[in-house]
């Protein structure tokens, strides 16, 4: 759980960086790849992530989140784009609507009191949960899928080491 509103802002930026590189990477083409045929594509987790950030107005932030009858796009650039416009305007919402006191406030989130520096934890590990998604159908894509947490079987292949099995 945070308890400082800055703490949460720089760990938020440090994602958000990582969820843009990821993002970048991705092709029109890409965007249609799925593991099987009922599940989610490329595109619509990415998209996910874009719209999930619409959940911090749930928590009484104000700012310009998307409208629901908002469409999957189908440039990968406009999902980019989308993502890191809509990530600015959180962390803005968040900087001057709220104070450190107001993270241990609680607000009702599906029936349940959630803290507000609990739901801002959360925030995060839902980003970091789909950029995994996204890794996996990246490489069934056939795109190379950047450093995360670490380097990649191809950072260390360019290293001159064997990866890890």
């Amino acid at each position: 759980m945070f308890v400082r509103v800055d703490d949460f802002v720089a760990e938020w930026i440090r994602e958000a960086e990582i969820t843009e590189r990821v993002l970048k990477v991705l092709t029109d083409e890409s965007l249609l790849q799925v593991i099987a045929s009922d599940y989610r594509t490329l595109g619509e987790i990415a998209w996910h992530l874009v719209e999930s950030v619409n959940y911090m107005t749930a928590m009484e932030l104000s700012f310009e989140a998307l409208s629901k009858s908002e469409h999957i796009p189908l440039l990968a650039k406009s999902i980019v784009d989308e993502y890191g416009r809509i990530s600015g305007d959180m962390i803005h919402a968040i900087k001057s609507q709220w104070t450190d006191t107001r993270l241990t406030e609680t607000v009702n989130m599906g029936g349940e009191k959630w803290m507000n520096g609990a739901s801002l934890r959360f925030v995060i590990m839902h980003q970091a949960h789909h950029r995994g998604q996204m890794t996996i159908l990246m490489r069934q894509a056939g795109l190379r899928v950047p450093d995360v947490y670490g380097p990649t079987r191809e950072d260390w292949i360019e290293r001159g080491m064997e990866p890890l099995r």
